[in-house]
């Protein structure tokens, strides 16, 4: 075995991952995914008429078993703009406080907001500096959504796990569930829905994934748990309360039973009621 030897100016120093890049090596990749992974599950975007609603359910999974029920997944980046998460639950956190600060510091040092599109942005490169990680099972997938000051609008971005950016036009979804919750919203979104409107098919998005997708959380009655869900605005970001999320879920599943063999799940909410 032979010692690599640098030149000048091309010496790694005391990291690690630096030298493995200089000598043309790679950290060995696992031959299956890591397991008992705590994963957060399903969340969802929404453009509507003044903003963006953000929601997503509660529950973590590690492999089948449920390892937490009151998960937060949807954060505030800063003042208009949010943050949801899906994927290894321990990155994800990590990766939010992180992206949380850095708009903080660049606030306190220029002196004004960063744009959307930079935010994003800064998002997606995070995102990409964790993909090392992720070929390892730990992949950190997240929605991204505010509201542009210069545009006057909500805007939302979602990612692929090697931090590529995609700006949606209507609404995004990602998670274990974002296919049923996708399918839902698809059917009932129109342009320029109003709040109540836009966090109905929210609530719906999210109650069709938990009705397919086990790693989905429904609303849970007994303990009082429902999905997290806010709306960011030209006020800013702002938290629907818990109380007016209970009343809404609860309104859907009193409709749902009233139906025959108990109506159908995939149904949306509307502005003007719902739509078969």
């Amino acid at each position: 075995m032979t010692l690599h030897r640098f030149a000048p100016g091309e010496d790694p120093g005391p990291s690690f991952a630096e030298l493995l890049r200089r000598t043309g090596l790679t950290p060995p990749i696992p031959s299956s995914p890591l397991d008992n992974i705590t994963h957060g599950t399903t969340v969802v975007a929404i453009r509507y008429a003044d903003g963006v609603v953000m929601a997503g359910d509660r529950r973590a999974t590690s492999g089948h078993l449920i390892s937490h029920r009151t998960m937060e997944k949807v954060y505030p980046a800063d003042r208009f703009s949010g943050v949801a998460i899906a994927g290894a639950a321990g990155p994800a956190m990590d990766m939010v406080k992180l992206f949380q600060l850095q708009l903080e510091h660049y606030e306190k040092v220029e002196g004004t907001y960063l744009s959307l599109e930079g935010k994003a942005n800064q998002l997606g490169q995070m995102v990409r500096s964790n993909l090392p990680a992720a070929m390892q099972g730990l992949a950190v997938v997240p929605l991204f959504a505010g509201y542009d000051t210069r545009r006057q609008q909500g805007r939302l971005f979602q990612y692929d796990v090697t931090g590529g950016r995609y700006e949606e036009g209507s609404f995004a979804t990602t998670g274990s569930g974002s296919l049923h919750a996708g399918a839902v919203i698809k059917m009932g979104y129109r342009e320029g829905l109003e709040r109540n409107a836009t966090i109905d098919l929210a609530i719906s998005a999210l109650f069709q994934a938990a009705d397919e997708d086990s790693a989905t959380g429904g609303p849970d009655l007994v303990r009082g748990i429902y999905p997290t869900i806010a709306t960011i605005t030209g006020r800013g970001f702002d938290r629907v309360a818990d109380e007016e999320v209970e009343a809404r879920f609860r309104s859907l599943v009193d409709e749902l039973s009233s139906r025959p063999e108990g109506g159908d799940v995939g149904v949306a909410p509307t502005a003007k009621g719902t739509i078969a």
